[in-house]
């Protein structure tokens, strides 16, 4: 826990030196751009390396190793092609079953595509930044590896989404589909959500959440269609999914009203923060519509991830008294999740905590026994 701390406090510190600027010209580069170079890289540097040093960290790293070796030696698995056809050509490459060089090279994009979609997208680079580290996305992406790289994908994509620029945005997303289908869900909800919506569609999207709950048997029947692995798993007996929600519920809720209460101001006139609005809206509809199904949230993050982006939007375009109250309530509620989330890390569902590391341990780290020895689980 004291280790995600400081990480997070020297990544933060250096994302406040931050300051975007357009790069002209590579010869006439200005003190605050090589600033910004260095400290860009020494973010990079920080959390690739925790990262990519980790062992038996995250709730499904020994699935990944097992999943690896089915990929590996030819066995059945549920896992996308792409992801399954990287898998064997580095494995091929390493000439053994190195499942640390996976993890790597999928931290190394995940970390890189975050770090530049944020630099180049949002409005203020320290507030994204800050809410990428303090509500625990980074640290998330210790699991679900493949996930958290399409992830990145979708959100670098809205900067295509915002332009309207459909055919841009479809090239990163189809492909993503390669390493986790459910990325798909986001073509037909970006392009909603990047609607103007009036009144009467907000009742819509309200009946359609009351309509996908009343219907859940039906839905539940093709959700499982496009994911038969979760067919006889606890994920279809426990009700878990409204109560495991509640964090990301309640995080979708106090940016709604953020938003509306800075709606003249931020959002009414900004294309960029109208989508990500109305992708919180639709995040919440889901969660509540949808809590019957299996890891509903793996559909909710792809809207919500998108407030490191709109929450730096709306308090940048605020002013006076009312933007720092607005600053300081937000820096005390991601400070608070920040320790909430420490405080849960550890348990069963995301087990990022205790931290482990490879580097300091002599052991060979060849099969999946000696890393369930080692990782106590």
């Amino acid at each position: 826990m004291i280790l995600y701390m400081v990480v997070t406090l020297i990544t933060v510190g250096l994302g406040l030196l931050v300051r975007r600027e357009q790069l002209t010209s590579f010869d006439n580069i200005t003190k605050q751009q090589l600033l910004n170079k260095i400290c860009l890289a020494a973010i990079f540097c920080v959390l690739f390396l925790l990262c990519a040093l980790r062992v038996g960290v995250g709730n499904d790293y020994l699935t990944y190793i097992q999943n690896a070796h089915e990929i590996y030696v030819g066995g059945i698995t549920v896992t996308e092609w792409g992801y399954n056809l990287v898998v064997k050509a580095i494995y091929t490459v390493a000439g053994a079953e190195n499942y640390l060089l996976v993890f790597g090279l999928f931290g190394f994009l995940t970390i890189f595509i975050f770090l530049k979609s944020m630099y180049d997208q949002s409005e203020s680079f320290a507030l994204s930044f800050l809410l990428f580290m303090s509500l625990g996305i980074y640290f998330r992406s210790f699991n679900t590896v493949r996930y958290y790289f399409v992830l990145a994908i979708t959100l670098y994509s809205l900067r295509y989404v915002v332009k309207k620029e459909y055919v841009k945005a479809l090239i990163l997303i189809l492909p993503a589909t390669l390493f986790h289908k459910s990325v798909l869900i986001v073509i037909p909800l970006y392009f909603i959500c990047n609607r103007p919506w009036k009144k009467w569609f907000l009742a819509l999207v309200g009946i359609g959440t009351v309509g996908l709950y009343l219907l859940k048997d039906y839905v539940m029947v093709v959700a499982l269609k496009l994911y038969p692995s979760y067919k006889d798993t606890i994920y279809l007996t426990a009700d878990v999914g409204l109560k495991e929600n509640l964090p990301s519920i309640a995080r979708c809720l106090l940016v709604i009203v953020l938003c509306i209460y800075c709606y003249k101001e931020a959002i009414k006139d900004n294309a960029a923060n109208t989508l990500y609005f109305n992708m919180n809206i639709t995040a919440v509809a889901i969660y509540l519509g949808g809590s019957f199904l299996p890891l509903v949230s793996r559909f909710g993050y792809y809207l919500i991830t998108a407030q490191v982006l709109l929450v730096p939007g709306v308090i940048t375009r605020l002013t006076g008294r009312k933007k720092k109250i607005v600053l300081i309530a937000t820096i005390g509620f991601v400070v608070l999740y920040f320790l909430y989330f420490l405080r849960t890390a550890s348990n069963a569902g995301i087990a990022v905590l205790p931290y482990k590391s490879w580097l300091f341990d002599g052991v060979k780290w060849n099969n999946v026994e000696e890393v369930l020895t080692y990782s106590g689980r």
